[in-house]
């Protein structure tokens, strides 16, 4: 791995950038996930992070959550409500409404690089979201990255080829919240040298670690979350290759 992958899937622009973590967004600001956050992250020279879910009529929407509760005055799952309703949906703080992958993109339109997440939860077919997200981003001609917490939409990914990188997103406390079980080291290198990606992406409390100090050393890019103060940052400057950052963490 790492020296072998084709050059195009692990491009300089990847690690040459810090990425704000849905968006710019804060307590005094626009909310995560919204077009104003995007904005202002576009504006402050940083890459975007973002997460999507589906709808119940398969288009790729930009929000985190598996309900609307937190995030919106409607309750209830997302993926429950057409594109069309969930547009109309006001995010909290006047940030807008829910937006499709498509308008985001539209937005962004390659003036910085997107780190997009597809979500999942194992209940539920993940295979409609991969392919939402696989066609708002055909037609998309600037830097941009899928990545997943699931090995499914990794290897997925990886096996049907585009020319955008795709990144596992990695967690020891995600991965036991998933029902992992044993060592979650053994298992990390065990998924990554199996799945092969073209990044990953770790959790800043899981670092520093000696296997992805390696791995690093042997090309593999590593990108680390959430960075939400100076403290995690200079962690992340010593042992990753680029950092997802919010609130004091974004440098």
């Amino acid at each position: 791995m790492g020296a072998g992958a084709p050059v195009p899937n692990r491009p300089d622009w990847l690690t040459g950038w810090s990425y704000a973590h849905r968006g710019l967004h804060g307590t005094e600001g626009a909310l995560e996930n919204s077009l104003p956050a995007f904005r202002a992250a576009i504006a402050a020279g940083h890459g975007i992070e973002c997460d999507v879910q589906q709808s119940r009529d398969g288009r790729a929407m930009v929000f985190h959550d598996w309900t609307l509760d937190r995030l919106t005055g409607e309750t209830g799952a997302l993926r429950d409500r057409d594109a069309d309703d969930l547009q109309r949906i006001g995010l909290l703080r006047s940030s807008g409404t829910i937006p499709t992958l498509d308008i985001m993109l539209r937005l962004v339109a390659g003036r910085v690089p997107l780190l997009v997440e597809l979500k999942s939860r194992r209940d539920v077919d993940w295979r409609p979201l991969v392919r939402a997200t696989q066609r708002a981003l055909a037609p998309y001609r600037g830097p941009a990255a899928m990545m997943s917490f699931d090995p499914r939409i990794v290897q997925y990914l990886l096996r049907h080829r585009t020319r955008f990188p795709v990144g596992m997103v990695i967690g020891r406390r995600e991965w036991r919240h998933s029902g992992g079980t044993g060592g979650f080291a053994t298992w990390r290198g065990l998924a990554i040298r199996r799945i092969d990606p073209d990044f990953i992406a770790c959790d800043i409390a899981d670092l520093p670690d000696s296997n992805i100090t390696r791995l690093r050393a042997q090309g593999l890019p590593v990108l680390s979350w959430t960075i939400r103060n100076p403290k995690l940052a200079a962690r992340a400057a010593i042992h990753v290759d680029a950092p997802i950052a919010e609130g004091d963490g974004l440098i």
